[in-house]
């Protein structure tokens, strides 16, 4: 039997290759408020959103209000909240997060949504060695996203970002989504492994205690790699092909 009995899955990068279609999202929202965003021309230039560093570090794994926010205070930009209720555009925090929701959506619309081809084998393997899974995500789209791609029923427990809302849960790098996770699969932290590709999320397992925070580097990019490590993760690997092994041992 594995020495950990239970592993959280982080979704997006992690399950399914929509990191991408978010990075992209993410920047048609943000390139196509800057014009008003700029008071006048004396001003300082607003740089367009850098889909690769900038995606990682500000808003990937976040919830997209949060994301909006990490990246407004980078650009020092002041919004009203807005609320809910707001129609995409660019004048609230709400209607910013609105405005990449919509463009996301029409990306999945158009292309549909996919699994990284290791996981389906590696999340078999996982359950015949008797490890329950679940798989967690900021997005309120996870669970749907997770029955497209034939993927929920492989997974003891999903939480979501409706979940989250419903229990007021706050999103990364705070852990309580993987925490939550963890006491749906009946175990403790201390008894069980995540998985994440963000860094905010990264720095989520590591505060919540878990036995072994696994780094995805689906890129293979050194500097990613020592980032992860840097956040907390105890082992970092190019895919989930080595996970099985990696939990045999517990944590390195």
């Amino acid at each position: 039997m594995n020495a950990l009995g239970a592993v959280v899955f982080d979704t997006d990068g992690v399950l399914l290759a929509t990191a991408v279609r978010h990075a992209s999202a993410w920047k048609e929202a943000f390139d196509g408020c800057l014009a008003q965003w700029q008071p006048t021309p004396a001003e300082r230039r607003l740089e367009p959103f850098d889909a690769v560093r900038e995606y990682r570090d500000l808003v990937d794994g976040r919830s997209r209000l949060d994301g909006v926010r990490a990246f407004l205070a980078s650009r020092r930009i002041e919004l009203p909240a807005g609320t809910s209720q707001d129609a995409p555009g660019c004048a609230t925090v709400h209607a910013v997060a609105a405005r990449k929701e919509e463009t996301f959506c029409q990306s999945l619309r158009t292309e549909g949504v996919n699994a990284f081809e290791d996981v389906l084998p590696t999340l078999r393997h996982l359950r015949d060695g008797g490890v329950r899974c679940a798989a967690v995500s900021a997005s309120r789209h996870a669970r749907s996203l997770l029955e497209a791609a034939d993927l929920v029923s492989s997974f003891d427990a999903v939480v979501d970002g409706t979940d989250a809302s419903a229990l007021d849960l706050p999103g990364k790098p705070d852990p309580a989504l993987f925490l939550e996770a963890a006491a749906r699969l009946g175990t403790a932290p201390s008894r069980a492994a995540m998985v994440e590709d963000a860094l905010v999320g990264v720095e989520a397992g590591h505060r919540g205690g878990f036995s072994l925070v696994v780094g995805l580097n689906r890129e293979n990019d050194p500097r990613m790699a020592e980032a992860l490590l840097e956040k907390g993760a105890h082992v970092v690997l190019p895919d989930l092909t080595e996970l099985p092994a990696v939990l045999e041992g517990g944590r390195p």
